[in-house]
């Protein structure tokens, strides 16, 4: 979710649900050991939970950035051993990783030597033609000895050549038995199953089967699907926020952020998808695109957006 999930989305997610566990877009080491830390590392309290996801393959520069994740308080440290891109293939991190998986082990370790933090690592279940299910059991098997009790599992094989990130997303075809067999043979594990799951009644199939549920993509594009998770799934008695109501908090938010000289774009890109399914969402959509009314910094832009909607009465209560 590189370039996606920023500090202004996860802002928006929270406002949706107060309990799911949100995680940053990947940062790779060399961000935070050579560049600006405050801009990669800056987040409210309110975000919290929040976990960092790292990108590296040096064990004492993960160790590092670790160290400097647990500082500015994240609460968890995440390792991206799924990304397939090119870019990241050039780093030898991401999705490439799972063919060292002593080297993966070596990292965890490094890393949990030096935070009081989970540390916990994201994979794919196999790389390239790679299909058998002992490939990933023995990948998983060698992190466990590392001590890493965490692992989200994207479901799907990386193709390192040949397929783009995004048809790396949906070319591989799915094999959720692949995560349900790792949480069968490593039981003290928590598994969490990530890929191609948009709704909250698959998460709830799944959970029959594995510890947790990664929603990535749908829930980015259609915010709302989190509405009912803190009830569904954590107990909450709180009745789930209204769009509207979580439309308001976001006004609230960017003029606030309007006051430290965000970009109102920066923000609105985000919430172009609250209203998905709803009559006129398009409408939404295209006038919190607009570059020249963003660049005006007036929040009456939220007003024009919303005399495209048609929202139903249930909505509006």
């Amino acid at each position: 979710m590189m370039d996606w999930t920023d500090r202004h989305c996860r802002s928006l997610h929270r406002f949706v649900s107060r309990h799911t566990w949100l995680y940053t877009e990947m940062v790779t080491t060399g961000a935070l050991l050579h560049g600006d830390v405050p801009r990669h590392l800056a987040f409210t309290p309110a975000e919290a939970p929040v976990a960092l996801q790292l990108g590296g393959s040096e064990p004492e520069d993960l160790a590092r950035a670790a160290k400097l994740g647990e500082q500015w308080g994240y609460d968890e440290i995440n390792l991206n051993c799924g990304c397939p891109s090119e870019r990241v293939q050039r780093g030898a991190f991401g999705a490439c990783l799972m063919n060292e998986p002593q080297l993966v082990a070596d990292c965890v370790k490094a890393m949990r030597d030096v935070v009081s933090v989970p540390v916990t690592v994201k994979h794919r279940i196999g790389v390239d033609a790679v299909e058998d299910y002992a490939f990933v059991r023995d990948f998983v098997g060698a992190i466990a000895d590392a001590g890493c009790d965490v692992f989200i599992v994207h479901a799907r094989n990386a193709i390192l050549k040949g397929l783009s990130p995004k048809e790396n997303r949906e070319i591989p075809p799915l094999k959720y038995d692949y995560a349900y067999r790792l949480k069968q043979d490593f039981p003290a594990l928590e598994i969490i199953i990530n890929g191609g799951i948009k709704t909250l009644d698959e998460v709830a199939l799944h959970l029959q089967h594995v510890d947790g549920v990664m929603l990535g993509r749908e829930a980015y594009h259609n915010p709302y699907v989190l509405a009912e998770v803190d009830a569904r799934f954590y107990g909450s008695t709180d009745v789930a926020p209204t769009r509207e109501q979580i439309e308001a908090k976001l006004i609230e938010y960017c003029a606030e952020e309007l006051k430290r000289g965000t970009y109102l774009g920066a923000i609105t890109r985000h919430a172009l998808g609250l209203y998905r399914g709803v009559a006129g969402a398009r409408g939404w959509r295209r006038v919190l695109s607009d570059s020249r009314k963003l660049a005006a910094r007036d929040l009456a832009i939220f007003d024009e957006a919303r005399e495209h909607l048609r929202v139903p009465a249930e909505i509006l209560e």
